[in-house]
């Protein structure tokens, strides 16, 4: 049987993990933010599925196509908080993580949080801030708690950091380090609408009449369906050849002639965890090839580097993870 007639058959399995509601609710969230972002179908999935993963995300794109919007909406339709952080060239990270204040009644410090301590933050042009915030971003990406004055506070579940940046103005920004770049499950390029996308898009804002997109949407997932649907994702089933297919395409990024720097085994976790939740949105409790195949471009995309001669030729990392699809025998 072909992946495609598995995928499609999926009635003909039992699933030992019951999928139905899960899946419901993801389309459920697709349908809510259809209502105001148009022609980003790939975009809100690739959301969804590095929320499942339990693991954050940056966004790539040109200013005016809608990155900001969809991460707030995304926020919107989870019961959950939600903060928003500009990062600018004179962000400090206290101004990120909170500081101690002194409280003039009792004559001892309190910490006050800062806007880090939610559950979906938006970090917005986070390329803008300087490395000392960066690095401020360490802690709470990995671990999930920061460590201020000796003191370690926890962050609550879930927490997931949206960051966007433009590609295009780099003046006055600080490119990422790669070790805070493997933090991001995934890396998602938002391109320009096509001219029907467009053209939906300006009748839409249209018939708002001013009225803000926020109303338009609705919270459709709780913090603890969330936790159960992310623990299921999770327990999806892996096979032996699913996980060293991973492994071999993660390989050959090591040591492939175009490439200066290949991934990590945090990048091949991330495939993994991700292929999971490709299979649970699709209501499947098994992973096939093309789950990972999905996971391959947004998780390795930012965690390749092409060599100087390669990057001057014109070739891209996306390329290369085709070539390297393409060289390793897909498991039947």
């Amino acid at each position: 049987m072909e992946e495609n007639d598995i995928e499609n058959n999926d009635s003909l399995f039992d699933n030992r993990i019951q999928l139905e509601e899960l899946k419901n609710a993801v389309e459920s969230i697709k349908s809510e933010l259809r209502k105001v972002i148009i022609g980003q179908d790939n975009f809100v999935e690739l959301l969804i599925v590095a929320l499942l993963a339990d693991g954050h995300v940056l966004i790539e794109g040109v200013p005016g196509i809608a990155k900001t919007v969809t991460a707030k909406l995304f926020a919107k339709v989870l019961k959950t908080e939600f903060s928003r952080i500009q990062f600018t060239p004179d962000l400090m990270p206290s101004d990120v993580l909170g500081t101690s204040v002194l409280n003039m009644k009792t004559s001892e410090f309190e910490f006050k949080k800062g806007p880090i301590f939610s559950n979906i933050v938006l970090i917005d042009e986070i390329n803008r801030a300087p490395a000392k915030t960066q690095a401020a971003l360490f802690e709470t990406m990995e671990e999930r708690q920061a460590t201020i004055d000796g003191n370690t506070y926890s962050f609550s579940n879930p927490f997931m950091v949206l960051a966007t940046q433009n590609p295009i103005e780099q003046e006055g920004t600080y490119a990422l380090p790669e070790a805070q770049l493997d933090r991001f499950i995934f890396k998602i390029k938002v391109d320009y609408p096509s001219l029907e996308d467009e053209i939906k898009i300006i009748a839409t804002h249209h018939e708002r009449k001013g009225e803000k997109p926020q109303t338009k949407i609705n919270t459709v997932l709780d913090t603890a369906s969330l936790e159960d649907y992310k623990n299921k994702t999770q327990a999806i089933h892996v096979e032996e050849k699913i996980i060293k297919y991973i492994a071999e395409v993660v390989s050959k990024t090591r040591n492939h002639p175009h490439l200066y720097l290949g991934g990590s085994p945090r990048a091949s976790i991330a495939i993994l965890n991700t292929s999971k939740a490709f299979a649970a949105i699709n209501g499947r409790d098994f992973v096939i090839p093309e789950d990972v195949k999905k996971s391959l471009n947004p998780v390795l995309n930012h965690r390749l580097i092409l060599t100087p001669e390669r990057e001057m030729e014109g070739m891209t990392t996306e390329k290369v993870i085709e070539m390297i699809v393409q060289s390793v025998e897909v498991p039947r």
